[in-house]
């Protein structure tokens, strides 16, 4: 049996705090990306719904940005939503409605920046 050498005596403590100074930011950023990745993605789809939403007939625009609104809350926080808006444009001779979200996703860790989120949604207008 290998008896350990005296001034190899509290090594494990020195190679444990090694690793964890290198795993610990890395797994924190891989939450943080993935955080982002699922409020743009969310955003995104409440944005399309929102628009589907305005494009039906005897609907405005208003209509789909509280529609985006209640979705955002739905699945996230209610601060997601504050930064909605909605606006009829003109695509290619087409009358769309546009609605955009703008956000900002706050970082995991203690430090680091937010991140700032500008999505959009577009239907084709229904007309009667």
């Amino acid at each position: 049996m290998a008896v350990p050498r005296r001034d190899e005596h509290g090594s494990a403590v020195v190679d444990f705090v090694l690793v964890l100074a290198i795993l610990v930011p890395l797994v924190l950023g891989i939450l943080q990306v993935a955080l982002v990745l699922h409020v743009r993605n969310t955003l995104t789809a409440a944005a399309s719904d929102g628009a589907r939403q305005a494009a039906t007939a005897d609907r405005d625009p208003g209509d789909g940005a509280a529609y985006t609104r209640d979705q955002i809350r739905g699945v996230l926080a209610g601060k997601f939503a504050r930064g909605v808006s909605a606006r009829e444009t003109t695509v290619d001779g087409a009358v769309m409605v546009e609605v955009t979200v703008r956000a900002e996703v706050p970082p995991l860790g203690l430090w680091g920046p937010s991140v700032e989120l500008v999505v959009h949604g577009h239907a084709v207008e229904e007309r009667p």
